[in-house]
């Protein structure tokens, strides 16, 4: 019988189905990082556990620990703390550890595909939501929270319900100047932030086999902002070529038995999905967000909506509440809203190509007047190499501040944050209200080459139009 890549995973980590219909799902790999163990690991010294299987966990610092300055003490009591808590809980147990001194720190979604510990057919648990986008290389995995990660802790397994699968096939070719992160936007807006919820979306399609890795992880990484618990895609030679040679992929004849196991987790042909949505990649526009949740967003093209023009009572009260916070005026073009911070970051879109792409455009101009610019390389391997390429020093010669890897102003648990009522284009996943650190900041969301067009012009740009990109 035909199955999905999601349904062979579950089944071949499936130890037992409970008795409340949820299964116990074996956890292939552990990700840990300073905010969300600190609990877990209390938990376990009171209930007397040690870790199950600490060769299958991994730990780095990102959300916490400053971008800007590394000595220690760090200016922050609570990041020192819980960052010299991490340390010591990860020697405790004989957990394999990327501390800031390891050259190999950063965001823990990232830390896991560069050392090659993500890999297909695998199940990974991270107490963090973007964990989906370790789903990019064929694997199924899951945000969960602090109680989940005492349980993987202690017993290397969860208690999860099974869920329904929904391929999107985003078909055709993506126009210049349209990147992944447009098209995880226009997926969101079309089936809705609660669109995803009880499934685990399956992405294919001419444009996903065209994407480079590091474009699908983008996609998989903000599956959860859709209300999906998983995205994945399936694994094919860009995948294996992406883990050859890494430091925990495997090696010598190792790497021939893993090649023909990960291939037998591909989707079958003519597998039966729960649902399948089709999109046409070419008329996927350049996207940026003008509300409170991901998927209030519109074409670079389009007004910002007018609550008397929704179609249900919800949604005008949902576009109303947005506008207020936002202090934004119905049917406004949201080309030319002026901005006053302009951050390139986050698990979303911190990778050594989300900089290379900027970098192409960025000689010549300057950060405007007024607009404070940061560029925070999601990993200190990723900020090596752009130092080697000089990279950074395109960046800096532009007006941004090149900072030190950590998830930064993504949701500002660091002293990177939103003052006031500032407004940021963002190249990160959620613009929640508060989510950058200030009770009444305002998001943006839209692609790193939008987010450079936004900092030089100083609102809200076509990076088409400013950098020359044609059709």
């Amino acid at each position: 019988m035909s199955k999905s890549l999601f349904e062979k995973v579950w089944q071949t980590h499936a130890v037992r189905e409970l008795a409340n219909g949820q299964t116990q799902l074996l956890i292939g790999t552990h990700l840990i990082h300073e905010v969300t163990s600190p609990q877990a690991f209390g938990m376990l010294r009171d209930l007397g556990l040690k870790v199950a299987m600490p060769h299958r966990t991994f730990a780095t610092v990102d959300h916490i620990v400053p971008t800007d300055q590394r000595s220690e003490p760090f200016s922050d009591p609570l990041a020192d703390a819980m960052i010299k808590e991490l340390h010591k809980n990860c020697n405790e147990h004989g957990i394999t550890y990327f501390d800031l001194g390891s050259g190999k720190q950063g965001i823990v979604h990232m830390v896991g595909p560069e050392q090659g510990i993500t890999q297909p057919g695998t199940t990974i648990a991270c107490g963090d939501s973007h964990t989906s986008t370790h789903g990019a290389f064929g694997a199924i995995a899951l945000g969960i929270g602090s109680s989940q990660v005492r349980d993987v802790l202690a017993t290397q397994t969860i208690a999860l319900s099974p869920l329904k699968v929904r391929r999107i096939n985003v078909t055709g070719q993506l126009r210049p100047g349209v990147y992944a992160k447009d098209v995880i936007l226009h997926i969101i807006r079309t089936l809705g932030v609660n669109g995803g919820t009880g499934f685990a979306y399956e992405y294919g399609g001419e444009v996903f086999d065209g994407f480079s890795m590091e474009e699908r992880m983008t996609v998989c990484n903000m599956s959860i902002e859709g209300g999906a618990r998983v995205g994945y895609v399936n694994p094919d030679e860009k995948t294996f070529a992406y883990l050859k040679g890494r430091p925990y992929s495997p090696k010598s004849e190792a790497w021939d038995e893993a090649l023909a196991k990960w291939s037998s987790f591909i989707s079958d042909p003519g597998c039966q999905y729960d649902d399948v949505v089709t999109i046409n990649g070419e008329a996927i526009p350049p996207t940026v967000t003008w509300g409170i949740n991901p998927g209030q967003c519109i074409s670079i093209e389009e007004n910002i909506p007018v609550p008397e023009e929704m179609d249900s009572v919800d949604e005008r009260t949902s576009v109303e509440e947005a506008l207020a916070y936002m202090k934004f005026k119905a049917g406004a073009p949201i080309k030319g809203t002026r901005i006053d911070v302009a951050f390139l970051g986050s698990c979303t879109n911190a990778r050594l190509s989300d900089f290379q792409e900027v970098a192409k455009y960025l000689p010549g101009h300057r950060v405007a007047p007024g607009v404070k610019a940061i560029a925070v390389p999601g990993s200190q391997m990723v900020s090596a190499i752009c130092a080697e390429l000089g990279i950074d020093e395109i960046f800096r010669k532009a007006g941004f501040e090149w900072r030190q890897a950590g998830c930064s102003m993504c949701l500002a648990m660091n002293p990177d944050k939103l003052v006031g009522d500032q407004i940021c284009a963002s190249s990160s996943n959620r613009n929640f209200k508060g989510r950058q650190g200030s009770p009444t900041g305002r998001t943006l969301l839209m692609s790193p080459v939008m987010v450079a067009a936004a900092a030089i012009t100083g609102y809200v740009a076509d990076a088409r139009e400013l950098f020359n990109v044609n059709d």
